[in-house]
Protein backbone atom coordinates (compact mmCIF):
# COMPACT_ATOMS: atom_id res chain seq x y z
CA UNK A 1 0.00 0.00 0.00
CA UNK A 2 1.31 3.19 -0.89
CA UNK A 3 1.23 5.47 2.07
CA UNK A 4 3.25 8.79 1.39
CA UNK A 5 0.57 11.65 1.03
CA UNK A 6 1.36 12.65 -2.80
CA UNK A 7 2.51 9.96 -5.14
CA UNK A 8 6.02 10.41 -6.41
CA UNK A 9 6.10 11.35 -9.79
CA UNK A 10 8.32 8.53 -10.87
CA UNK A 11 5.83 5.85 -9.89
CA UNK A 12 3.53 7.87 -12.16
CA UNK A 13 5.84 7.60 -14.79
CA UNK A 14 6.60 4.32 -14.57
CA UNK A 15 2.75 3.46 -14.71
CA UNK A 16 2.33 5.73 -17.58
CA UNK A 17 4.97 5.95 -19.93
CA UNK A 18 4.12 3.34 -22.31
CA UNK A 19 0.95 4.51 -22.76
CA UNK A 20 2.16 8.40 -23.13
CA UNK A 21 4.32 7.21 -25.99
CA UNK A 22 1.27 5.47 -27.59
CA UNK A 23 -1.00 8.68 -27.48
CA UNK A 24 1.70 10.50 -28.74
CA UNK A 25 2.37 7.96 -31.61
CA UNK A 26 -1.43 7.97 -32.45
CA UNK A 27 -2.51 11.27 -31.96
CA UNK A 28 0.81 12.49 -34.23
CA UNK A 29 -0.02 9.74 -36.98
CA UNK A 30 -3.81 10.79 -37.05
CA UNK A 31 -2.51 14.41 -37.93
CA UNK A 32 -0.28 13.70 -40.08
CA UNK A 33 -3.12 11.60 -41.63
CA UNK A 34 -5.42 15.31 -41.44
CA UNK A 35 -2.63 17.19 -42.79
CA UNK A 36 -1.88 14.77 -45.74
CA UNK A 37 -6.18 14.14 -46.77
CA UNK A 38 -6.88 17.54 -46.21
CA UNK A 39 -4.70 18.85 -48.66
CA UNK A 40 -5.92 16.46 -50.79
CA UNK A 41 -9.36 17.63 -50.38
CA UNK A 42 -10.45 15.17 -47.93
CA UNK A 43 -11.67 15.96 -44.82
CA UNK A 44 -10.99 12.97 -41.66
CA UNK A 45 -12.48 14.43 -38.97
CA UNK A 46 -14.97 13.92 -36.89
CA UNK A 47 -17.79 16.56 -35.03
CA UNK A 48 -16.78 16.95 -31.24
CA UNK A 49 -20.29 16.23 -29.79
CA UNK A 50 -21.20 13.23 -30.80
CA UNK A 51 -17.34 12.35 -28.90
CA UNK A 52 -18.23 14.21 -25.88
CA UNK A 53 -21.36 12.32 -25.59
CA UNK A 54 -19.22 8.95 -25.61
CA UNK A 55 -16.61 10.79 -22.85
CA UNK A 56 -19.31 11.39 -20.70
CA UNK A 57 -20.67 8.12 -20.55
CA UNK A 58 -17.27 6.47 -20.39
CA UNK A 59 -16.47 8.89 -17.06
CA UNK A 60 -19.52 7.25 -15.66
CA UNK A 61 -18.87 4.16 -16.30
CA UNK A 62 -15.51 4.48 -14.94
CA UNK A 63 -16.21 6.58 -11.86
CA UNK A 64 -18.73 3.57 -11.00
CA UNK A 65 -16.23 1.08 -11.77
CA UNK A 66 -13.47 2.84 -9.84
CA UNK A 67 -16.23 3.09 -6.54
CA UNK A 68 -16.97 -0.64 -6.40
CA UNK A 69 -13.11 -1.19 -6.83
CA UNK A 70 -12.72 1.05 -3.93
CA UNK A 71 -15.45 -0.60 -1.74
CA UNK A 72 -13.44 -4.15 -2.17
CA UNK A 73 -10.50 -2.83 -1.20
CA UNK A 74 -12.06 -0.81 1.97
CA UNK A 75 -13.65 -4.02 2.57
CA UNK A 76 -10.36 -5.93 2.66
CA UNK A 77 -8.62 -3.69 4.74
CA UNK A 78 -11.63 -3.70 7.55
CA UNK A 79 -11.55 -7.59 7.54
CA UNK A 80 -8.31 -7.18 8.24
CA UNK A 81 -8.54 -4.62 10.77
CA UNK A 82 -10.85 -7.23 12.49
CA UNK A 83 -8.23 -9.72 12.14
CA UNK A 84 -5.92 -7.53 13.76
CA UNK A 85 -8.40 -6.70 16.80
CA UNK A 86 -9.48 -10.46 17.13
CA UNK A 87 -5.35 -11.71 17.41
CA UNK A 88 -4.66 -9.17 20.09
CA UNK A 89 -8.23 -10.63 21.87
CA UNK A 90 -7.25 -14.14 21.80
CA UNK A 91 -4.17 -13.84 23.10
CA UNK A 92 -5.39 -11.98 25.82
CA UNK A 93 -8.30 -15.06 26.14
CA UNK A 94 -5.30 -17.60 26.24
CA UNK A 95 -3.30 -15.53 29.04
CA UNK A 96 -6.34 -14.91 31.06
CA UNK A 97 -8.35 -18.56 30.29
CA UNK A 98 -5.75 -21.24 30.71
CA UNK A 99 -4.86 -21.21 33.13
CA UNK A 100 -4.60 -23.50 37.13
CA UNK A 101 -7.64 -22.04 38.69
CA UNK A 102 -10.31 -25.10 37.40
CA UNK A 103 -7.76 -27.71 38.12
CA UNK A 104 -6.89 -30.15 41.06
CA UNK A 105 -3.38 -30.52 40.25
CA UNK A 106 -1.70 -27.63 39.18
CA UNK A 107 0.80 -27.28 35.94
CA UNK A 108 4.01 -25.60 36.58
CA UNK A 109 4.47 -21.95 35.21
CA UNK A 110 6.46 -23.85 32.62
CA UNK A 111 3.85 -26.36 31.44
CA UNK A 112 1.00 -23.75 31.88
CA UNK A 113 3.60 -20.91 29.01
CA UNK A 114 4.04 -24.15 27.20
CA UNK A 115 0.41 -24.54 26.11
CA UNK A 116 -0.35 -20.36 26.07
CA UNK A 117 2.66 -20.80 23.08
CA UNK A 118 1.27 -23.33 21.47
CA UNK A 119 -2.20 -22.01 21.13
CA UNK A 120 -0.48 -17.94 20.27
CA UNK A 121 1.89 -19.70 17.86
CA UNK A 122 -0.33 -21.52 16.18
CA UNK A 123 -2.21 -18.08 15.35
CA UNK A 124 0.34 -16.55 14.17
CA UNK A 125 0.64 -19.46 11.34
CA UNK A 126 -2.71 -19.55 11.10
CA UNK A 127 -2.34 -15.70 9.45
CA UNK A 128 0.59 -15.98 8.16
CA UNK A 129 -1.01 -19.26 6.02
CA UNK A 130 -3.92 -16.95 5.03
CA UNK A 131 -2.13 -14.18 3.54
CA UNK A 132 0.09 -16.54 1.56
CA UNK A 133 -3.59 -18.12 0.67
CA UNK A 134 -4.62 -15.03 -0.55
CA UNK A 135 -1.47 -13.69 -2.14
CA UNK A 136 -2.15 -16.92 -4.85
CA UNK A 137 -3.06 -15.91 -8.34
CA UNK A 138 -5.82 -17.09 -10.25
CA UNK A 139 -7.33 -17.05 -13.46
CA UNK A 140 -8.46 -13.57 -13.30
CA UNK A 141 -5.44 -11.90 -12.08
CA UNK A 142 -4.27 -8.41 -12.84
CA UNK A 143 -1.40 -9.19 -15.40
CA UNK A 144 0.09 -5.35 -15.97
CA UNK A 145 2.91 -4.41 -18.54
CA UNK A 146 5.96 -2.55 -17.45
CA UNK A 147 6.54 -1.38 -14.31
CA UNK A 148 3.28 -2.08 -12.54
CA UNK A 149 4.13 -5.93 -12.63
CA UNK A 150 7.44 -5.43 -11.07
CA UNK A 151 5.73 -4.63 -7.35
CA UNK A 152 3.95 -8.49 -8.20
CA UNK A 153 5.31 -11.46 -6.61
CA UNK A 154 4.59 -14.87 -7.81
CA UNK A 155 2.64 -17.03 -6.17
CA UNK A 156 3.66 -18.76 -2.60
CA UNK A 157 5.55 -21.70 -3.64
CA UNK A 158 6.43 -24.43 -0.62
CA UNK A 159 9.71 -22.42 0.08
CA UNK A 160 7.25 -19.32 1.21
CA UNK A 161 5.28 -21.81 3.82
CA UNK A 162 8.50 -23.37 5.30
CA UNK A 163 9.81 -20.04 5.83
CA UNK A 164 6.66 -17.96 7.10
CA UNK A 165 4.27 -20.98 8.57
CA UNK A 166 6.36 -23.46 9.64
CA UNK A 167 8.00 -21.75 12.61
CA UNK A 168 4.94 -21.73 14.14
CA UNK A 169 3.62 -24.83 13.81
CA UNK A 170 4.78 -28.60 15.32
CA UNK A 171 6.82 -30.65 13.12
CA UNK A 172 3.76 -33.05 12.90
CA UNK A 173 1.43 -30.18 12.59
CA UNK A 174 3.11 -28.43 9.87
CA UNK A 175 3.54 -32.12 8.04
CA UNK A 176 0.15 -32.74 8.72
CA UNK A 177 -1.01 -29.63 7.13
CA UNK A 178 1.02 -28.98 4.43
CA UNK A 179 -0.84 -31.23 2.21
CA UNK A 180 -4.60 -29.90 2.96
CA UNK A 181 -6.13 -27.87 0.21
CA UNK A 182 -7.25 -25.25 2.75
CA UNK A 183 -4.31 -24.86 5.68
CA UNK A 184 -5.60 -21.56 6.99
CA UNK A 185 -9.09 -23.50 7.58
CA UNK A 186 -7.62 -27.00 9.21
CA UNK A 187 -5.16 -24.63 10.89
CA UNK A 188 -8.33 -23.55 13.14
CA UNK A 189 -9.77 -26.58 13.33
CA UNK A 190 -6.40 -27.78 14.77
CA UNK A 191 -7.08 -25.12 17.39
CA UNK A 192 -10.22 -26.31 18.23
CA UNK A 193 -9.23 -29.49 18.74
CA UNK A 194 -7.01 -28.47 21.44
CA UNK A 195 -9.02 -26.18 23.16
CA UNK A 196 -11.13 -29.34 23.45
CA UNK A 197 -8.47 -31.41 25.16
CA UNK A 198 -7.47 -28.94 27.15
CA UNK A 199 -11.01 -28.49 28.25
CA UNK A 200 -12.06 -32.60 28.59
CA UNK A 201 -8.72 -34.08 29.40
CA UNK A 202 -6.14 -31.61 30.96
CA UNK A 203 -9.40 -29.40 33.04
CA UNK A 204 -7.30 -26.31 32.38
CA UNK A 205 -10.43 -24.36 31.41
CA UNK A 206 -14.21 -24.79 31.81
CA UNK A 207 -17.71 -24.39 30.16
CA UNK A 208 -17.69 -20.49 29.97
CA UNK A 209 -14.09 -20.14 28.85
CA UNK A 210 -14.33 -22.94 26.06
CA UNK A 211 -17.03 -21.12 24.23
CA UNK A 212 -15.64 -17.79 24.61
CA UNK A 213 -12.33 -18.99 22.79
CA UNK A 214 -14.48 -21.29 20.27
CA UNK A 215 -16.54 -18.44 20.03
CA UNK A 216 -13.34 -16.11 18.57
CA UNK A 217 -12.54 -19.04 16.66
CA UNK A 218 -15.76 -18.56 15.01
CA UNK A 219 -15.26 -15.06 14.17
CA UNK A 220 -11.63 -15.71 12.52
CA UNK A 221 -13.11 -18.29 10.28
CA UNK A 222 -15.63 -15.67 9.42
CA UNK A 223 -13.28 -13.13 8.21
CA UNK A 224 -11.61 -16.00 6.31
CA UNK A 225 -14.51 -16.85 4.93
CA UNK A 226 -14.67 -12.69 3.66
CA UNK A 227 -11.54 -12.70 2.81
CA UNK A 228 -11.69 -15.58 0.47
CA UNK A 229 -14.99 -14.14 -0.72
CA UNK A 230 -13.51 -11.36 -2.67
CA UNK A 231 -10.45 -13.30 -3.78
CA UNK A 232 -12.24 -15.47 -5.46
CA UNK A 233 -15.03 -13.33 -6.66
CA UNK A 234 -13.95 -10.94 -9.26
CA UNK A 235 -15.41 -7.62 -9.95
CA UNK A 236 -18.18 -8.66 -12.81
CA UNK A 237 -16.37 -9.00 -15.78
CA UNK A 238 -18.46 -7.10 -18.01
CA UNK A 239 -17.70 -3.93 -15.70
CA UNK A 240 -13.85 -4.29 -16.26
CA UNK A 241 -13.67 -5.83 -19.50
CA UNK A 242 -16.15 -3.14 -21.34
CA UNK A 243 -14.53 -0.26 -19.16
CA UNK A 244 -11.60 -0.68 -21.17
CA UNK A 245 -13.07 -1.12 -24.68
CA UNK A 246 -14.92 2.69 -24.09
CA UNK A 247 -12.20 4.12 -22.93
CA UNK A 248 -9.86 3.13 -25.95
CA UNK A 249 -12.83 3.95 -28.03
CA UNK A 250 -12.81 7.12 -26.79
CA UNK A 251 -9.46 7.80 -26.92
CA UNK A 252 -8.72 6.25 -30.55
CA UNK A 253 -11.05 8.73 -31.78
CA UNK A 254 -10.62 11.72 -29.81
CA UNK A 255 -7.62 13.06 -31.77
CA UNK A 256 -10.15 12.97 -34.88
CA UNK A 257 -12.67 15.31 -32.49
CA UNK A 258 -10.28 18.05 -31.95
CA UNK A 259 -9.08 18.66 -34.99
CA UNK A 260 -11.62 21.03 -35.97
CA UNK A 261 -12.09 22.65 -32.59
CA UNK A 262 -8.76 23.64 -32.89
CA UNK A 263 -8.59 24.32 -36.48
CA UNK A 264 -11.45 27.05 -36.15
CA UNK A 265 -8.48 28.98 -33.63
CA UNK A 266 -6.51 29.96 -37.18
CA UNK A 267 -3.57 28.35 -38.57
CA UNK A 268 -0.93 27.13 -36.92
CA UNK A 269 -2.83 25.72 -34.28
CA UNK A 270 -4.31 22.48 -35.38
CA UNK A 271 -0.69 20.69 -34.08
CA UNK A 272 -1.72 21.40 -30.51
CA UNK A 273 -4.48 18.20 -30.83
CA UNK A 274 -1.59 15.73 -30.06
CA UNK A 275 -0.64 17.11 -26.85
CA UNK A 276 -4.37 17.90 -25.61
CA UNK A 277 -5.17 14.85 -26.94
CA UNK A 278 -1.90 12.72 -25.20
CA UNK A 279 -3.25 14.88 -21.95
CA UNK A 280 -6.96 13.72 -22.18
CA UNK A 281 -6.03 9.75 -23.30
CA UNK A 282 -3.82 9.87 -20.14
CA UNK A 283 -6.75 11.03 -17.88
CA UNK A 284 -9.04 8.60 -19.40
CA UNK A 285 -6.68 5.41 -19.08
CA UNK A 286 -5.57 6.82 -15.57
CA UNK A 287 -9.13 6.48 -13.90
CA UNK A 288 -9.18 2.96 -15.90
CA UNK A 289 -5.93 1.75 -14.65
CA UNK A 290 -6.75 2.74 -10.83
CA UNK A 291 -10.42 1.48 -10.71
CA UNK A 292 -8.53 -1.82 -12.75
CA UNK A 293 -5.67 -1.84 -9.91
CA UNK A 294 -7.74 -1.50 -6.48
CA UNK A 295 -10.14 -4.38 -7.36
CA UNK A 296 -8.17 -7.34 -6.25
CA UNK A 297 -6.96 -5.88 -3.10
CA UNK A 298 -5.14 -9.58 -2.16
CA UNK A 299 -2.34 -9.67 -5.25
CA UNK A 300 0.34 -7.68 -3.76
CA UNK A 301 0.43 -4.58 -5.99
CA UNK A 302 1.28 -1.09 -4.40
CA UNK A 303 -2.13 -0.07 -3.70
CA UNK A 304 -3.00 -3.90 -1.90
CA UNK A 305 -3.71 -4.69 1.59
CA UNK A 306 -0.38 -4.24 3.55
CA UNK A 307 -0.52 -7.72 4.85
CA UNK A 308 2.67 -7.97 5.45
CA UNK A 309 3.24 -5.64 7.74
CA UNK A 310 0.01 -6.40 9.59
CA UNK A 311 1.15 -10.08 10.17
CA UNK A 312 4.30 -8.56 11.46
CA UNK A 313 2.19 -6.14 13.77
CA UNK A 314 0.62 -9.11 15.20
CA UNK A 315 3.19 -11.08 15.74
CA UNK A 316 5.07 -8.40 17.65
CA UNK A 317 1.81 -7.95 19.89
CA UNK A 318 1.59 -11.61 20.95
CA UNK A 319 4.98 -12.58 21.65
CA UNK A 320 4.83 -9.75 23.92
CA UNK A 321 2.08 -11.15 25.77
CA UNK A 322 4.30 -14.34 26.10
CA UNK A 323 7.05 -12.16 27.09
CA UNK A 324 9.35 -12.59 24.72
CA UNK A 325 11.73 -9.62 23.87
CA UNK A 326 13.70 -11.08 20.96
CA UNK A 327 11.30 -10.01 18.40
CA UNK A 328 11.53 -9.81 14.78
CA UNK A 329 11.45 -5.51 13.24
CA UNK A 330 8.40 -4.15 11.90
CA UNK A 331 7.99 -4.16 8.40
CA UNK A 332 8.82 -0.56 7.15
CA UNK A 333 7.76 1.55 3.46
CA UNK A 334 10.33 0.58 1.18
CA UNK A 335 9.82 3.98 -1.20
CA UNK A 336 6.88 4.75 -0.14
CA UNK A 337 5.33 0.99 -0.78
CA UNK A 338 4.24 -0.87 2.74
CA UNK A 339 3.76 -4.56 1.65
Amino acid sequence: MYIHRNIHWKITLRFAWKFLLIFTAWSSLMMLAHVYLHNKGTNVSIPFAPLGTIGVAVAFYLGFKNNQSYDRFWEARTIWGSIVNGSRNWGNQVLAYVSNFHKNTSLTDAELHEIHKRLIYRHLAWINALRLQLRKQSSFSPNYVGAIKRFQTSSPERSHWEKEVKPFLSEKDYEDLICVQNMPAQILRRQGEDLQFLMEKMRVIEDFRHIDLMASLKDFYADQGRCERIKNTPLPRQYSYFSKVFTWVFILLLPLALVNEFHKMGTGYDWLVVPFSVLISWIFMTMELVGDNSEDPFENFINDVPMNALCRNIEIDLREMLGETELPPRVLPENGILM
